[in-house]
């Protein structure tokens, strides 16, 4: 009776407590107080989202709990400064120059390539790759990998009796067994040739020697390769037409400037033909 009880408030606790996380993180949206000055959960956010290397490794609370001191010290030493009177000085004055022109150019580049780098761009650059695709035989095949050919062959023995390709792999492969469909280029001709020799359903009865060992293959499926879907390659894509985009505009505000380089000895450098 005493643990239902107990386990019930229990429940409601956490209802209670998940509540008021929803409307408001920290102590009303404030992580910490530095004297007075406020560090909120949200420029705490902010740079979590910022950063997706953290983000892949870690959830936000756990980077909240393991960085708030960061916060606080680095709040702690900009007051400590601000205090000293650092920007004042012509050191902090050249760095912030040298902040402010760097910071400009990556806010400019940005906003250049997101104008440049559309949608319509990235499906026309899409549509040119799918007419210009020459579509490929491709297997989709698994394999058992072993150091020498005693163990292949006693692998395939064991698939000869019946035995289930997925179960040997997982005690015999040094690697994982399924490796997904691929086009014969991809892989070592040895591999290849034994891989795209078989039909669906078949599986290599004798080992296959290459520099990594003996692999023991088994096809599941054939079929000819086609364009990969949009949305998988958008990624690639914005990439490529983000490279132009930045191409095109260096190409843009060079011709509209007037430059003129010297060498070190200050005599001025020809420049060079247009190509």
């Amino acid at each position: 009776m005493y643990k239902a009880k107990y386990a019930l408030s229990a429940v409601v606790s956490l209802m209670v407590l998940g509540v008021a996380q929803a409307h408001a993180e920290g102590k009303d949206g404030v992580a910490a107080v530095v004297n007075g000055t406020k560090i909120t959960v949200a420029e705490m956010r902010e740079a979590y989202e910022n950063n997706p290397q953290i983000k892949k490794q870690v959830p936000f609370d756990e980077f909240y709990e393991k960085t708030m001191d960061v916060f606080v010290d680095g709040e702690l030493v900009y007051q400590a400064a601000m205090a000293d009177g650092v920007t004042n000085t012509e050191a902090y004055k050249k760095q912030l120059d040298a902040a402010q022109k760097e910071l400009a150019r990556k806010v400019y580049m940005e906003q250049q390539v997101d104008k440049l780098a559309t949608e319509a761009e990235m499906k026309k650059v899409y549509d040119d790759y799918r007419k210009a695709f020459k579509p490929q035989r491709e297997v989709k095949a698994k394999h058992i990998l072993v150091d020498n050919e005693a163990k292949a062959r006693e692998v395939i023995e064991k698939l000869n009796k019946g035995g289930d390709f997925d179960k040997l792999a997982k005690e015999y492969s040094k690697e994982p067994a399924d490796l997904g469909y691929f086009t014969k280029d991809i892989m070592i001709p040895e591999f290849s040739e034994a891989a795209f020799a078989l039909k669906p359903g078949k599986y290599t009865t004798a080992p296959i020697k290459t520099q990594f060992g003996y692999h023991v293959i088994m096809v599941e499926d054939a079929r000819d390769a086609k364009p990969l879907p949009y949305e998988q390659v958008k990624p690639q894509l914005k990439g490529m037409v983000a490279q132009n985009a930045l191409a095109k505009l260096f190409e843009d505000i060079h011709s509209k400037a007037t430059i003129t380089r010297y060498d070190l000895k200050g005599k001025a450098i020809p420049l060079s033909p247009k190509k």
